[in-house]
């Protein structure tokens, strides 16, 4: 039980690094996630080529998946640019609430009153934490589209880890992802434009980061973590993303000029929150 929680909070802490790269990176949240993919796909076909594996063959099902992944990127960096990395990977916390009312839909279990509550607390550590700046309201509600996009991938894939390894799995939907992406760029690029197509070599440097670094290995071992403890945990263990992001954020963009305190109880909400669900997890597997 320890290799599954060890492997999810590594993917946490990369994960949490992807909000201070979006920043970094000066293209637009559409081109961003485009050559994120475009990057992630062509390592991961490499990597696949070269180990000789049979793969299962894909189905429509994972290539869908990669959509909803791409869409959640686009959400997730569109709201880091229209606000900041804080409000961004905040909104993401979000996912433990959608999870706990989403979860019986896809399980066809009962509506957990646990989960429920523990969701319930992240979103009003969430609420919270935005009583900060009326001009993010554009950035917070693209995060918690976002977030809602994020829930639907984890427990999409829940259920895929039955059919597909982790590795093959992520392939697929980085594929469908970036095929995706493809088709929306051109009119995406026409209500968005931007001055120029090609990162500049910074961004090429972070954008390589982002794609091996908190991409391909944090996608591997979250997958792999998913395939121990259930999708509610995996996704409540992420409210600690924000936690690292917005530390880098505040040591880096020095965000926290423009907080309050009321941010900061809402963080604390969310540690307790996901503290309590680690404890519930532990406590069921060794009963």
């Amino acid at each position: 039980m320890r290799k599954p929680f060890l492997q999810l909070h590594t993917a946490v802490l990369l994960a949490g690094l992807t909000g201070v790269m979006g920043r970094l990176i000066s293209l637009n949240e559409g081109l961003l996630v485009w050559y994120r993919m475009l990057f992630t796909m062509a390592a991961l076909w490499i990597l696949h080529l070269l180990s000789q594996r049979r793969t299962s063959k894909a189905t429509h099902l994972p290539m869908l998946t990669g959509g909803i992944v791409a869409l959640h990127w686009v959400f997730f960096y569109a709201s880091i640019k229209y606000a900041n990395v804080s409000v961004g990977l905040l909104c993401f916390s979000s996912v433990g609430f959608f999870t706990a009312l989403l979860n019986p839909l896809f399980t066809r279990q009962k509506l957990d009153p646990t989960e429920l509550a523990l969701g319930s607390l992240v979103m009003l550590g969430i609420w919270l934490m935005f009583q900060v700046d009326a001009s993010f309201k554009i950035g917070i509600l693209l995060g918690l589209i976002s977030a809602l996009l994020a829930t639907l991938f984890t427990l999409l894939n829940k259920r895929l880890l039955d059919k597909y390894t982790p590795g093959e799995l992520t392939l697929y939907e980085m594929t469908g992802g970036w095929l995706l992406l493809t088709l929306l760029l051109p009119a995406y690029l026409y209500f968005f434009p931007q001055p120029s197509l090609l990162p500049s070599l910074p961004d090429f440097f972070w954008l390589l980061l982002l794609s091996l670094l908190c991409t391909v290995w944090a996608f591997h071992l979250s997958l792999r973590a998913l395939s121990g403890i259930s999708a509610f945990t995996v996704n409540l263990s992420y409210n600690l993303e924000p936690v690292y992001g917005i530390a880098l954020a505040f040591l880096l963009f020095r965000e926290h000029k423009e907080l309050n305190s009321g941010f900061y109880y809402g963080m604390l909400l969310i540690f307790i929150a996901v503290i309590l669900q680690t404890f519930r997890v532990w406590k069921k597997k060794t009963a």
